[in-house]
C-alpha cells in the first residue's frame, strides 16, 4: 500500500520498500511509510509481522535486501549504525543493553555524542578534553535526575531492575542527542508504576524537546491513547497505516489480529 503521512508536512523519516530475507524467509516485504517530524507514531502487529526485522534494517543492525530509508531527507540505507546514530537517528531495544558491571553513571557516559576519547588529536589538549569530560558528567547526571536514577549513578548497573535499565536506556539514547528515537517494546517486562513513568516521559519527550518517536508497543491501550499515528504490519508488510481511530476500525487490521488477541484486548508477543 501506498506509505502516508500528514498532509504538508515533509517527513523528517521515510521508509520505501524496504525488504529483507533470511534465507528463502521474506521478514519483511516492500514496507512503506512515513514518520513526520514531532509526532509520535506506534508500529504494531502479531508476531512475526516484521516489526523487529525493520527496526533493525532502519537503524543499520540489519543489511536490508531492497529498498530505501530517508532520514530528514538523505538515504541512511545500508549505513552503519554508529553512522545513522550520530545523524540522529538512535534507537533503544527490547532486551536492555546495559553494561552490568560498569556503573550507571558510565554507561551513561559511553553514548556521549561528542566524546573527546574518540579523538587522538584531542589527547594533548588536556584542558580540553578535561573540560569536555566534566559537560558530559554534568549532562549525564542531569538526565540520570530526570529519569529518577541519581540516586543510582556510581552503581553497577546490574544491580537496577528491569524497569529501571529501560529508564536508564533512554537517558542513555538521549545523550546522543536525537532527532528520532525509535523504542523497541519499551513497557516490556515493566510493572505498572515504572511503566507509568516511561510513558510520561515519552510523552514529555515530544512535547518539551519536540523529538520525533517511533515505537513498537503491544500494549492496544497504551498505543490508542500515546500515539498521533500508527502502522499495522503482518506477514512483513505494512497493511494499514493512519490516526489510532481509523486503525482500530480497519477490517485489514483485525482481519491480521485474529487469534492473536490476548484476553485484555492486547496483542500477544
Amino acid at each position: 500500500m501506498p506509505a502516508e503521512g500528514s498532509a504538508g508536512s515533509a517527513p523528517l523519516l521515510s521508509i520505501r520498500g524496504v525488504t529483507k530475507r533470511f534465507g528463502g524467509v521474506v521478514a519483511v516485504a516492500g514496507a512503506s511509510f512515513d514518520v513526520t517530524e514531532g509526532s509520535i507514531t506506534a508500529l504494531i502487529g502479531p508476531n512475526g509481522a516484521g516489526k523487529s526485522t525493520l527496526f533493525n534494517v532502519v537503524t543499520g543492525f540489519e543489511r536490508g535486501d531492497r529498498g530505501d530509508v530517508r532520514l530528514d531527507g538523505r538515504s541512511v540505507f545500508r549505513h552503519s549504525p554508529h553512522s545513522i546514530a550520530r545523524r540522529g537517528l538512535v534507537r533503544t531495544f527490547q532486551l536492555t543493553k546495559a553494561l552490568s558491571v560498569m556503573s550507571v553513571l558510565d554507561n551513561m557516559l559511553l553514548a556521549d555524542a561528542h566524546n573527546p576519547g574518540e579523538r587522538l588529536a584531542l589527547a594533548a589538549f588536556r584542558p580540553v578534553w578535561r573540560r569536555r569530560e566534566a559537560e558530559a558528567r554534568e549532562r549525564a547526571r542531569q538526565l540520570l535526575d530526570v529519569f529518577g536514577l541519581g540516586a543510582k549513578a556510581h552503581e553497577y548497573a546490574g544491580t537496577l531492575s528491569g524497569g529501571q535499565r529501560k529508564l536508564l536506556e533512554l537517558a542513555r539514547a538521549l545523550m546522543l542527542e536525537p532527532r528520532l528515537l525509535l523504542l523497541d517494546e519499551p513497557l516490556a517486562g515493566v510493572n505498572r508504576t515504572l511503566g507509568r513513568t516511561l510513558l510520561e516521559h515519552i510523552e514529555r519527550l515530544r512535547g518539551e524537546r519536540g523529538l520525533t518517536i517511533l515505537l513498537v508497543e503491544h500494549d492496544m491501550d497504551v498505543v490508542m491513547r500515546l500515539s498521533d499515528r500508527v502502522v499495522v504490519m503482518a506477514e512483513g508488510r505494512v497493511v494499514a497505516a493512519g490516526t489510532p481511530a481509523a486503525v482500530r476500525s480497519d477490517e485489514r487490521v483485525i482481519e491480521a489480529y485474529l487469534g492473536s488477541v490476548g484476553p485484555e484486548g492486547g496483542a500477544r508477543g
